[in-house]
């Protein structure tokens, strides 16, 4: 495994106005991306990939764990509709892999999936054997970091064990992983090392710190990724799986919705781990083993929960709109005089809805019922900007009004009515942006993914208004 190779991303689709999954795809061929995990196997996404050499690693979400633990008919009926239909097309879809769940093991889900996810796995498997497929595809078990933890919470690599409550389940795991020779997928955050404990080394979090490191034994560690990576290293090896393979699910880094979260540590994280990753220098305890990632996520996600933080909905390395966010060299190799820098490419042929915005009226006098109005616009739309460290966080009462004003209002396609805030709104056709912080104007929806508000939304949206008004 070499270059772009080892570097795959994720393509979430919790977005009020998705990109054509066509665009999505000819940018990934562009860009020179070569692997893709979805958190779903929706068809119409992976239909788009058919007659590419992509290769795609699909899911059973959570959600449809139950099913698939209780009914074979159900697991069976799962890859018929979205695996085994496309792989025997002529044209057929590259999948390698079915992720079943998602950090099921969770410690914030408190057990939820536990009883559900081994008999999911086992009625997965028997459905791609009846389909004759297991030589084509390997199930696998994306799992969340906080499944480790550290003999004596040492907090070394070398002391690297399985969370004790779920040791009993992830030995079945790792068991049916090495009997079906799939890999250990666990998903890496080095984000939110830093965000969540205000004692963290900053450069530690980056691969280009010297002033902490941290020693184990003959071992120096200089940044946390590998220091994470080779914590399960040692618990793979302490369960009696020394040598099963890792793939790293997740990893990448926020750019805005916190004050950790901005395009200089994005690029500057994205940048030196696939630097990193591309050089096949492994880590201490796997020295000169490539490392497989997929780069958390593609485009941004505005519908996204913002539950575990505001900068949940801007972990793309794309816009909204399909523009790269920052340059960013996914071949990890430019610069060293022998290869030539592949570069994100930008989504062509999208479309915009008119140059218009919707912002808090200067002419109304009476700003009584502004807090709430407020509230309700952030309640439907994406105000997670204006959160403290965001990149409109600066712009004042009257930017906030007007930045969630224009949410809602771009969310929904810019409907005249979706600007009235009881008289608090007024559409304008000058730009309210101001430095970083970006007013959008919306692109064009398109008919198999965004989300407008209609029917009985769109008159709850109306008697809402007039209730503030």
């Amino acid at each position: 495994m070499t270059g772009v190779d080892s570097v795959g991303v994720n393509w979430g689709t919790v977005t009020s106005h998705r990109l054509p999954d066509k665009m999505i795809v000819k940018l990934l061929q562009e860009s020179r991306i070569s692997k893709v995990k979805l958190f779903d196997a929706d068809p119409s996404v992976i239909r788009a990939f058919a007659g590419t050499d992509l290769e795609l690693m699909v899911a059973v979400p959570n959600d449809l764990l139950e099913d698939m633990a209780f009914s074979e008919k159900a697991a069976r009926r799962f890859v018929r509709r979205n695996i085994t239909k496309f792989l025997s097309h002529q044209d057929g879809v590259n999948i390698r892999y079915i992720a079943v769940g998602n950090e099921p093991f969770l410690k914030a889900y408190n057990g939820s999936y536990e009883d559900v996810t081994i008999p999911a796995i086992r009625n997965m498997q028997q459905a791609i054997e009846q389909a004759g497929i297991q030589h084509k595809v390997t199930l696998v078990v994306p799992l969340n970091a906080d499944i480790l933890t550290s003999s004596g919470n040492s907090g070394k690599p070398s002391q690297g064990a399985i969370r004790p409550d779920i040791r009993r389940l992830m030995r079945t795991i790792l068991e049916f992983l090495d009997k079906h020779k799939a890999p250990f997928v666990i998903n890496m955050y080095p984000f939110l090392s830093l965000q969540q404990d205000s004692h963290f080394p900053s450069d530690f979090a980056f691969f280009d710190g010297t002033a902490h490191v941290l020693s184990d034994g003959r071992n120096i560690y200089s940044n946390v990724f590998d220091a994470s990576y080779d914590l399960l290293v040692s618990a793979l090896a302490r369960e009696g799986f020394p040598d099963m393979e890792i793939v790293v699910g997740e990893v990448g880094w926020p750019t805005d919705g916190d004050i950790y979260a901005n395009i200089p540590n994005a690029q500057r994280f994205n940048q030196q781990l696939i630097r990193h990753v591309t050089s096949n220098r492994g880590t201490p305890l796997r020295p000169g083993i490539p490392i497989e990632i997929y780069i958390f996520g593609l485009v941004d996600e505005d519908r996204k929960s913002v539950l575990p933080g505001n900068f949940e909905r801007h972990w793309g390395l794309y816009r909204y709109d399909g523009k790269p966010k920052y340059s960013l060299d996914v071949s990890g190799r430019g610069g060293n005089g022998l290869s030539s820098p592949i570069n994100l490419m930008s989504v062509s042929g999208v479309t915009y809805l008119p140059s218009r915005w919707c912002v808090l009226n200067p002419e109304v006098d009476d700003l009584s019922k502004l807090p709430a109005t407020i509230s309700y616009a952030c309640s439907y739309a994406d105000c997670s900007t204006l959160a403290y460290g965001g990149s409109c966080n600066h712009i004042g009462r009257t930017g906030n009004a007007s930045y969630a004003f224009n949410s809602f209002y771009q969310m929904n396609n810019q409907r005249t009515e979706s600007c009235h805030f009881g008289g608090l709104g007024m559409i304008t056709e000058t730009d309210p942006s101001s430095g970083n912080c970006q007013f959008r104007v919306e692109i064009t929806p398109w008919s198999a993914a965004s989300t407008v508000w209609r029917g009985g939304a769109a008159l709850l949206v109306v008697s809402l208004l007039v209730a503030l008004s």
